[in-house]
């Protein structure tokens, strides 16, 4: 199947040289201009990665992103001018999944989509729930209850919580979870990690806090098998 990405940026000289890369690339490619068009074009087209500007009209990046939280499998690569570690916070707490600074080469992106496709790409589904206290987590449909209320994850959240639920007590380092669940040198480092979990948390709400635990000096660890 084709994949599909949509380019987000408000200045046509650079959103139409990345759309160009990514036709010959062999990609479906939609373009737009704000960021009103881009939640607007990614609700209907349904992108496997979005290429988002951040300083846009209409709507920012960061508020495209806080619209789009509750997406399935939709990668979000942002695009920005700044370089302030602030930003890069900002932009993982909205739920992104990379983040590059202009200019950028457009090798360098193509090759970071490339590798955003591929941990998108789901193997065969692992099947089974987990259930602790009050949260389940059915995990070949991706859902997750708290107290019996839905609770909608990003991908990179659900991820998270099943790896840390598939070995319960087990503590992992930042660095093992990031391995693990994004699988590169990721731009803001290990820091991701910490705010992915504060989400979670906040999401899961005394269940969260309760079943995942940090490990002060070492990581974290989700407490109890429930299998």
């Amino acid at each position: 199947m084709t994949k599909r990405i949509l380019v987000a940026d408000d200045e046509p000289g650079i959103a139409n040289p990345i759309s160009y890369a990514f036709r010959k690339e062999g990609y479906e490619v939609e373009t737009v201009y704000d960021g009103q068009a881009a939640l607007d074009k990614a609700l209907g087209f349904q992108p496997h990665v979005i290429v988002l500007d951040v300083m846009m009209p209409k709507l920012n990046g960061y508020e495209v992103c806080r619209k789009l939280d509750n997406r399935s499998n939709m990668g979000i690569i942002l695009l920005t001018v700044k370089n302030d570690i602030v930003d890069k916070i900002v932009g993982l707490e909205m739920g992104a999944d990379d983040y590059m600074t202009k200019p950028f080469d457009l090798r360098e992106l193509i090759a970071r989509v490339k590798a955003l496709l591929r941990r998108l790409e789901k193997k065969e589904p692992e099947t089974g729930t987990y259930t602790v206290g009050p949260l389940v987590v059915q995990l070949k449909q991706r859902i997750v209850l708290a107290d019996g209320e839905p609770v909608e994850l990003t991908p990179k959240e659900f991820d998270l919580l099943a790896l840390l639920l598939a070995h319960p007590d087990r503590v992992y380092t930042r660095d093992e979870l990031l391995d693990s669940v994004w699988g590169l040198e990721y731009a803001a480092g290990t820091r991701t990690v910490d705010i992915h979990m504060q989400r979670l948390r906040k999401k899961l709400g005394s269940s969260g806090q309760h079943i995942l635990q940090t490990v002060f000096g070492v990581g974290y660890k989700a407490v109890g098998d429930g299998r």
